[in-house]
């Protein structure tokens, strides 16, 4: 039997604030992990709208959205409790700056397994195991200031 594969398209924020970058903190797959900020987009919705959308939902701030930083691409194919379908996953992240207080609040609609946010310094990015390796050495770059051309990442 073979079990449909759909295509799912996220856009994701990179938020900065005095050398640190805004991470949901989340248990998946029984394990606290790190994630960046954001979410699927919806019908008819532009990328930098949902990406808006998601970090305020998400942790409450409201972010004016930059420029494309990475475009990442792969798939699951092992259906299961969390992912009941394969699917292809498209993440486009953005350099997002917080407009107004950066302190999170709380989002209004906050995904199901989020169990907090944290403010991370940048410099602690290429050590922290809780975050997925696609996205910590890339991070870890931004330590240094400089904003990186666009880049596609494939799984």
């Amino acid at each position: 039997m073979t079990v449909p594969t759909r295509i799912r398209t996220s856009a994701k924020a990179v938020v900065l604030h005095e050398g640190s970058v805004l991470l949901t903190r989340n248990i998946w797959n029984g394990r606290e992990g790190y994630f960046l900020p954001g979410g699927g987009q919806e019908t008819g919705e532009l990328l930098p709208d949902a990406v808006r959308r998601e970090v305020r939902e998400e942790t409450g701030l409201t972010v004016e959205v930059g420029p494309l930083l990475w475009v990442l691409e792969g798939w699951m194919e092992s259906p299961g409790p969390l992912a009941p379908e394969n699917y292809h996953r498209v993440e486009v992240v953005f350099l997002c700056t917080v407009v107004g207080s950066p302190e999170t609040g709380g989002g209004t609609a906050q995904d199901t397994d989020q169990i907090g946010t944290d403010w991370v310094p940048l410099d602690k990015i290429a050590s922290l195991e809780a975050l997925s390796p696609r996205y910590r050495a890339h991070l870890a770059l931004l330590a240094s200031g400089d904003i990186p051309r666009a880049s596609y990442l494939a799984r």
